[in-house]
């Protein structure tokens, strides 16, 4: 059985690193855990962004030796349960940052903002509040 509190990377590819760490960063508030260059032929750069001292990380990778480019669906969610209301400095921050406010769907519309980062993810900041309990 795996242990509840096992660290979750959550890794996904990036055309411009920089983009997507400064719509993370200034924009989300996430901060640098972890930067490597490609150090080998056929590896890739990577940045890692999270809180320390979160379960989990957003490991985005880029470069020249990019094997796979993004390819986000409108399905493709990264969703923070708030539970509360939006704050629209946020939501603005975002956009300055390179996002874009889109809509997502009547659910989601409903109980959120829906933001796309530079590479076409969507990040949902929903007012509604969750438990794994």
């Amino acid at each position: 059985m795996i242990d509840p509190s096992t660290p979750i990377r959550i890794a996904r590819p990036s055309r411009d690193l920089a983009a997507a760490e400064r719509f993370y960063t200034h924009g989300l508030g996430l901060r640098v855990l972890f930067r490597a260059a490609a150090a080998a032929p056929g590896e890739h750069d990577l940045v890692m962004l999270g809180w320390p001292g979160a379960a989990w990380h957003l490991e985005l990778v880029g470069g020249a030796n990019l094997r796979a480019e993004p390819s986000p669906t409108d399905e493709d969610l990264l969703v923070l349960y708030l539970d509360g209301p939006v704050d629209e400095t946020l939501a603005g921050r975002l956009e300055e940052a390179g996002g874009r406010r889109v809509g997502q769907s009547a659910y989601w519309d409903r109980w959120g903002v829906t933001v796309e980062d530079p590479d076409g993810y969507r990040l949902v900041l929903s007012t509604r509040s969750w438990s794994n309990d």
